[in-house]
C-alpha cells in the first residue's frame, strides 16, 4: 500500500475534512472579535461565552476551524511551555513554579472540560514518557529531571533501563523521565467537538475568511471587516500571513507520519500498554502516541523552515523526510522495519525570537494575541484562552486581577525576527547543527552535550 502524503493531516483522514462554515457576509459589528479558529481562538470563545453569556463573538478562519497546527500535531496534551527559563530569570524562580503549576492544572482542565461537554477526542491520560538513548541524552535527561522537580513536579520519576522497557521497549534506550500530567488525544476530535461546543453556546463563526490586517477595533477581509472593542489574533504559525506580522513569530515546519494498525504480538514485543506519549532527548528530537487503534504516529523537524516565511496548503511533505523519520521508527522498534507507513503530512508551529510563549492584551487598543507556543500549543493555548478571558473582563471592569493575570508570560514583549535571507539561513544553519550534534554524540559516547548544539542554543536564544 503506498502512503498518503499531505491532505492536511491523517486526522482529517480519519475524520473526514469538514465543509466549511459560511464566510463572513460582509461589514458586521461584535463585542469580541477573535481571529484564527484553532484551539487558542476556540477555547478563548468558549471561555468568554461562559463567562458572560451576553457577549456578542466572532470567530474568524481563514479555511475551516482546525486547519492549522490544531489539525496536524502529534497529539500530546502535556504541562510544557516555551520560555520558562526565561522567564525565571527575569520574574524570579517562584513566579516560574506558578507558570508550572498552571501548567500542570491545564492538563486536567482540559480533560475534563472535554468530558463535560461530551467531546469525545480519544483521550488517554497516560503522561509523558521521555527517553535517552546516548551518554550525552541521559546526562540531558537527568538536568532535565531535576529541572522538573525544582519547578515543583514532585510526582515526576526518572527511569533507568530496565524500569523504561517496562513501559515501554524502545530499543537502546538507557534511561528515561515519566510525568503524570500528559494525555494522548486525538487533535482534530478535539478541535471539531470545540467547534461544534462553542457554536451550540452562540458564538458565531465564519470560515473561508482570512484577516488579511488587523488594527484596533478592526479585523479585514476580502469579504468586510469586523468592528469590535477587542480583536484578538490567535493565528500561531500562520501569523506571518497578516499585513505588518511578517516577522512577529517564524512559521517553524514539523513533519509527522503514521503507521497502519499494529497487530497484537507486535504490541506483546512493544509494551506501551500505558499508551504514554513518547519523546526523546536528542537535539532534533521525536514525539509519539499510540493511536486510540493501535497505530503509531511519530513527528520530528523535517524542513524546518521555508523562505519568506511561506506555509504549505495541503501538508505535503518531502520524501527525504517519511524516509528520516522512518528510521527514528524503526529504529526505535526494529521489529517495524516492514510496517507500511500509512500516511505523512506536515504543519507549522509559531516560534518566536525568544523562543517564549505569550499573551497579552493592550489595554490602550484593545488588541490581544497569544501564541508563539514552540510546539506545545495543545495544552498551552487552553491556558492562554483563559487568561485572555480573565485580561478582558479586568479591562472591561468586570474583574479584576487573577491568578492568571499575574503569571510571567503576561504581556512579554519580543524583538522580531531577521530580516531574509538571514532568516532563512540561520534556521537552516541552526538545524543542521543540530543534526550533526545528535550524529556526534551517538558515535563518541561522550557524557557531554555536542559543543555544536551547546553554540546552536546560544545563537537561537532557546536558553
Amino acid at each position: 500500500m503506498s502512503t498518503v502524503n499531505g491532505g492536511i493531516s491523517f486526522w482529517y483522514a480519519q475524520e473526514g475534512t469538514p465543509v466549511p462554515r459560511e464566510p463572513l457576509p460582509g461589514d458586521t459589528t461584535a463585542d469580541v472579535c477573535v481571529v484564527g479558529g484553532g484551539y487558542t481562538g476556540l477555547w478563548t470563545a468558549y471561555y468568554l461565552k461562559k463567562a458572560v453569556p451576553f457577549l456578542n463573538i466572532i470567530v474568524l478562519e481563514q479555511k475551516f476551524c482546525g486547519y492549522g497546527a490544531s489539525g496536524r500535531n502529534g497529539g500530546w496534551l502535556y504541562n510544557g511551555i516555551a520560555g520558562r527559563g526565561r522567564y525565571a530569570r527575569a520574574h524570579g524562580h517562584e513566579a516560574a513554579v506558578r507558570l508550572q503549576q498552571a501548567m500542570n492544572d491545564t492538563v486536567t482542565e482540559v480533560v475534563r472540560t472535554a468530558s463535560d461537554e461530551g467531546i469525545d477526542a480519544d483521550v488517554h491520560q497516560g503522561g509523558v514518557l521521555e527517553v535517552a538513548h546516548t551518554p550525552a541524552q541521559l546526562a540531558r535527561l537527568k538536568a532535565f529531571h531535576s529541572a522538573e522537580v525544582a519547578f515543583g513536579e514532585k510526582d515526576r520519576e526518572l527511569y533507568g533501563a530496565r524500569e523504561t522497557a517496562e513501559r515501554v521497549r524502545v530499543t537502546g534506550a538507557v534511561g528515561s523521565s515519566w510525568t503524570p500530567h500528559g494525555a494522548r488525544i486525538h487533535p482534530v476530535k478535539l478541535v471539531k467537538g470545540l467547534a461544534a461546543t462553542v457554536e451550540a453556546l452562540g458564538v458565531t463563526i465564519h470560515e473561508s475568511t482570512p484577516v488579511t490586517e488587523i488594527r484596533p477595533k478592526h479585523a479585514v477581509t476580502p469579504y468586510g471587516t469586523v468592528r469590535a472593542p477587542y480583536v484578538l489574533r490567535c493565528t500561531e504559525g500562520f501569523t506571518a500571513s497578516i499585513k505588518g506580522h511578517k516577522r512577529t513569530w517564524l512559521p517553524m515546519n514539523s513533519s509527522m507520519i503514521v503507521t497502519d494498525p499494529l497487530p497484537q504480538d507486535l504490541w506483546d514485543a512493544i509494551g506501551w500498554t500505558g499508551r504514554e506519549t513518547l519523546g526523546d532527548m536528542a537535539h532534533a528530537y521525536v514525539y509519539a502516541q499510540r493511536t486510540a487503534d493501535d497505530r503509531i504516529a511519530i513527528g520530528g523537524r523535517g524542513v524546518p523552515y521555508r523562505f519568506g516565511s511561506r506555509t504549505d496548503n495541503d501538508g505535503s511533505t518531502q520524501q527525504a523526510t517519511v524516509d528520516a523519520l522512518r528510521e527514528v521508527l524503526v529504529r526505535f522498534f526494529p521489529r517495524l522495519a516492514g510496517t507500511p507507513v500509512a500516511h505523512a503530512w506536515s504543519g507549522v508551529l509559531g516560534v518566536p525570537r525568544d523562543w517564549c510563549a505569550t499573551v497579552t492584551l493592550d489595554r490602550s487598543t484593545g488588541l490581544g494575541w497569544a501564541g508563539g507556543y514552540v510546539g506545545s500549543g495543545v495544552a498551552t493555548a487552553n491556558l492562554a484562552a483563559r487568561t485572555l478571558r480573565d485580561l478582558i473582563q479586568q479591562d472591561s471592569g468586570q474583574g479584576g486581577p487573577t491568578d492568571l493575570t499575574t503569571l510571567p508570560w503576561v504581556n512579554h514583549k519580543v524583538r522580531r525576527w531577521e530580516p531574509e535571507p538571514l532568516r532563512w539561513l540561520g534556521v537552516h544553519t541552526l538545524y543542521a547543527a543540530y543534526r550533526t550534534a545528535d550524529r556526534r554524540e551517538a558515535t563518541t559516547h561522550t557524557p557531554t552535550t555536542d559543543r555544536l548544539a551547546t553554540l546552536a542554543d546560544r545563537v537561537s536564544g532557546r536558553h
